[in-house]
């Protein structure tokens, strides 16, 4: 059924999904004077984009610089290429590292976004060249999201995980401040606590804090952005279909309310709605094995790869497909997402062993390196095999949190939910006893545990170099010598936790060019069709250079997308909805 046919609206552009990415296109596409239409899947807006850390990865940014900051576009293209290697085309790596410190800007300037720089939180891979111990990933300020008023209650909430207490927002330099136990945390958590507590007028109104941080803030500021340009944002909106007329992207099919339609796109599409990993079919055809969605740190519902297989339908390419974002996770019981482990494996006094009860992984590496070395580790094991064990003592469980254990001197274990117990955590009086709970040889784990506590006390790691590099003792204890993170494990009871091979999002996606266009399998670009953030394949390969290297490329290239379709407004009105044919050169 042509397009044409039914008496639908149409927009100059049309956005699948609404996380930062997303709403970044809508903005710069709105200021470009083009009518957009933003489409998401589920009754929130916000994506894993509001549940995430909110950070972005850029190379050579203002705030850095403004700060005295010694970067530059020769270290960050040193840097990045040796990350990267040949896995990327060099243009889309050049393209971004050009193009991320003027969406940043610009997006600043016309919107409520607003970022600080975090001078002290390395780059990923800190022994390869160009690499910067601090000042390429940006934290999101805290926004006041009570001016959304009641679009507020539409807004996907922050996760649990990224709270202080679960219910208070803080950025994520206060967290480390926290986490690492530097000087004056105790002071500062209180403050956070007491304006919670004291927001009277609001906390009538909702237990959820006005006061947004991190993903939250970078969501709700955009969204308000939205709100001032009256950019519409449609909920429950589940696109289905491209609508392609002479092979150009002309529209979208979609279900809202029970019913099917059809929207116009006057020059393109951005599809911008996350990758594949909450469906399993599509895990089991392209993810290593095994794999689960159960073990995703992503919403149910969302992400479910209906764009990646409409784009394929259209003859898409694809790269990167069996690549996650992969983390670490824990499962709760009752709770709906599995929960990343992104900073408690750096804490001194707990050790990771695979079901052998061997270390296999420097346990405060990057979580992308850890999971995939969960991979590695399992080769040749059976599906069983693939999880791990994180274990500590008494003294690390008094003293830091793992997962949704806070630490035992503000929830001691008479505080835990009794069902957590022999299904969330393990607990024995000696290593013997908790490794037969978990099917363990007793030996091994013993011999594990004594060789770490060994390198605990002149704080070298001679097996994984764990706490060696700036990386790693980002997270640690300062107040812990000579290495923050390595204490010994000695104090009765003992804890068991078992990790899983999760992820906050696929990496794999449509392949893309310099200009986030999606190219067929023939290598030209399909017209009217653009991709970016997890929908895409990434910019970053197979690695992952710096916090914020998910969302930064995202909204890099939705400003990149963006002013591409701005200047192919080159289409006849007498064609109704159909773009005009353009050249080779143009599209």
């Amino acid at each position: 059924m042509s397009i044409h046919e039914q008496p639908q609206t149409s927009y100059d552009v049309i956005i699948v999904g609404s996380g930062a990415g997303a709403m970044t296109a809508a903005v710069f596409a709105a200021d470009q004077g083009l009518s957009v239409l933003v489409l998401e899947k589920s009754q929130q807006f916000g994506g894993t984009s509001a549940i995430s850390g909110g950070g972005i990865w850029i190379p050579n940014n203002h705030h850095f610089t403004a700060k005295g900051g010694n970067d530059s576009p020769e270290k960050a293209w040193t840097y990045l290429k040796a990350a990267v290697g040949e896995r990327v085309a060099e243009r889309r790596l050049r393209t971004y590292l050009e193009q991320a410190p003027k969406m940043l800007r610009e997006l600043e300037a016309c919107s409520h976004v607003r970022y600080a720089v975090a001078e002290k939180y390395p780059d990923y891979y800190p022994h390869l060249p160009g690499s910067l111990p601090g000042g390429r990933s940006l934290d999101p300020e805290i926004f006041d999201a009570s001016v959304l008023e009641e679009e507020f209650h539409n807004m996907r909430p922050a996760s649990i995980t990224t709270l202080l207490m679960g219910k208070v927002s803080w950025t994520a330099r206060q967290a480390h401040r926290a986490m690492s136990r530097s000087f004056g945390w105790r002071l500062m958590v209180l403050g956070l606590l007491l304006r919670y507590r004291l927001d009277f007028k609001w906390r009538r109104k909702s237990e959820l804090d006005r006061r947004t941080a991190l993903g939250g803030s970078l969501v709700a500021s955009l969204r308000r952005s939205l709100m001032d340009r009256d950019v519409p944002l449609w909920l429950g909106c589940d696109v289905q279909d491209l609508q392609v007329e002479d092979g150009r992207v002309v529209g979208v099919k979609l279900m809202r309310d029970g019913q099917e339609q059809l929207i116009g796109a006057r020059l393109g599409v951005i599809l911008a709605s996350g990758g594949f990993e909450q469906n399993q079919a599509l895990r089991d055809r392209y993810l290593p094995k095994p794999s689960r969605r159960e073990w995703s740190a992503t919403p149910p519902g969302n992400n479910t790869g209906t764009a990646l297989r409409a784009a394929q339908a259209q003859g898409a390419a694809t790269d990167l497909m069996d690549w996650c974002w992969w983390t670490p996770t824990i499962s709760v019981p009752g709770e709906e997402k599995a929960r990343p482990l992104f900073v408690e494996r750096a804490f001194p006094g707990a050790i990771v062993v695979n079901q052998q009860g061997r270390r296999f992984v420097n346990e405060a590496a990057p979580y992308l390196e850890f999971v995939d070395a969960m991979y590695r580790n399992n080769r040749g094991k059976g599906p069983e095999q693939l999880s791990a064990w994180v274990i500590f003592d008494a003294h690390f469980r008094f003293h830091y949190a793992m997962g949704p254990l806070m630490p035992a001197q503000i929830m001691p274990d008479s505080r835990l939910p009794a069902q957590w117990l022999d299904n969330l955590y393990y607990k024995a009086d000696t290593l013997a006893q908790l490794a037969a709970r978990l099917g363990m040889d007793a030996g091994v784990l013993q011999a594990s545990v004594e060789r770490l506590n060994g390198f605990a006390l002149d704080g070298n790691d001679r097996d994984f170099g764990r706490g060696g590099n700036v990386f790693d003792r980002y997270y640690g204890d300062v107040n812990v010598k000579p290495n923050p993170c390595l204490a010994p494990l000695r104090k009765a009871p003992f804890y068991a936790m078992r990790i899983d091979a999760g992820d906050i999002g696929t990496k794999g996606g449509l392949l893309t060019n310099e200009h986030a266009q999606v190219l067929h399998e023939n290598g030209q670009p399909i017209a009217g069709l653009y991709a970016i953030g997890n929908a895409s394949a990434s910019v970053m390969g197979t690695t992952y250079p710096g916090a914020g290297g998910t969302l930064g490329p995202a909204m890099t290239f939705a400003y990149i997308a963006a002013r591409h379709l701005a200047a192919q407004q080159v289409w006849n009105p007498g064609q109704g909805m159909a773009a005009a044919g353009l050249s080779e050169g143009t599209r």
